[in-house]
């Protein structure tokens, strides 16, 4: 039964009691409204749906993704850990004020327009040309994916009074055409010159490897030596992106990288990594950093385009062109878990298929 009761405060207090159920109370300006809540609470306890709203209620976006970064992200790979601050910082500017419970499918729908709709924040520098361009399809999906972990940890994990993820009802923008840009020959001979002149050699030896195995950069600067087999060839990988470990075959080139790397001179005693990076504020090595280098690097050679990983879209690529492997061997050595990933990377250059259609023709 409901009672309904007139505060001090001239407001009104709603109080609900059933059997089998913990007492539910909440309190409003108006009497009508107190009534229609103790109603509406009634007949969800008497259907067995009653959600105790009270956390969802008090708990900002803004508290939850706070509770988020410091429970549930620190458990992540380090590249993803950095991507999820940066992904909370929209989440936060625009929506951080809103309770779990305000957060409705419209709401969240009304956030990815907004957010598909805001230019880039780009910094200028001094005589150089920016082309303006709102933010991409792909980073607002990461964003809601963000949230809808969120959401589910929330619901399943923190026991946060939620009937449903609202995210899973809004409609995710599309993620267009995946990239595939290869390495032309010209590329790899001044890219090569390039990174083996530089003053640092992890630099040439992480591009080599990249280039020989389709390893992302995170999982070749987070290897350790312990995890590398030179009579075996196979480098053992425990941290990847999709979160399962996998052991990746090494060619007689990188095999004969990953020796020069481990035999490194220079290499501190205080670090296991093969590729190290100078010592943080907290004393301790952190892998190496190469990102801003390899911009400028590139930048200088005319090719500002290509990305690093680029490099695992080449080596993928390369591995199916030969026609040595099965689609299922190709994942194996790249890690892709479905053909529908791996195949965003095989895409064969145009070229190269008039050759194999005149090939064809010749043999019938």
């Amino acid at each position: 039964m409901a009672t309904i009761v007139k505060t001090p405060s001239a407001t009104w207090k709603a109080v609900v009691r059933m059997q089998g159920w913990p007492t539910a109370s909440k309190t409003f300006r108006t009497k009508r409204d107190a009534e229609d809540w103790a109603r509406g609470t009634e007949d969800e306890m008497t259907r067995g749906l009653y959600i105790r709203r009270t956390l969802s209620e008090k708990m900002t976006l803004e508290a939850a993704l706070s509770r988020y970064l410091l429970e549930v992200t620190p458990s992540k790979a380090d590249s993803t850990q950095k991507s999820d601050k940066t992904k909370s910082k929209p989440l936060i500017r625009l929506l951080g004020k809103y309770s779990l419970a305000a957060l409705t499918p419209d709401i969240i729908a009304g956030y990815r327009d907004r957010r598909l709709n805001e230019p880039v924040a780009t910094k200028l520098k001094k005589n150089s040309l920016v082309v303006p361009r709102n933010v991409g399809n792909n980073t607002v999906r990461l964003e809601l994916a963000l949230l809808s972990h969120l959401f589910t940890i929330a619901i399943q994990e923190w026991r946060i009074g939620l009937p449903q993820n609202p995210v899973s009802n809004v409609r995710k923008p599309s993620p267009g055409p995946g990239r595939d840009r290869r390495l032309l020959p010209e590329e790899e001979i001044s890219l090569l010159r390039a990174v083996s002149a530089h003053s640092n050699p992890m630099l040439a030896w992480i591009f080599r490897i990249a280039l020989e195995t389709g390893m992302r950069s995170s999982e070749i600067v987070s290897l350790r030596r312990h995890r590398v087999d030179l009579k075996k060839r196979v480098a053992r990988l425990g941290n990847t992106k999709n979160g399962s470990a996998r052991t990746v075959p090494l060619s007689l080139i990188a095999t004969n990288v990953f020796a020069q790397a481990l035999d490194n001179p220079v290499r501190p005693s205080d670090s296991d990594l093969i590729f190290f990076g100078e010592p943080g504020k907290d004393g301790k090595r952190k892998p190496y950093v190469f990102s801003k280098t390899w911009i400028e690097m590139k930048k200088k050679l005319g090719i500002a385009d290509f990305r690093f990983h680029d490099l695992r879209h080449e080596a993928v690529s390369r591995f199916v062109e030969t026609g040595e492997f099965s689609d299922q061997q190709v994942a194996a050595i790249s890690g892709h878990k479905s053909m529908q990933m791996l195949r965003r990377y095989t895409h064969l250059r145009a070229e190269e298929l008039v050759a194999l259609i005149d090939q064809a023709h010749k043999r019938t």
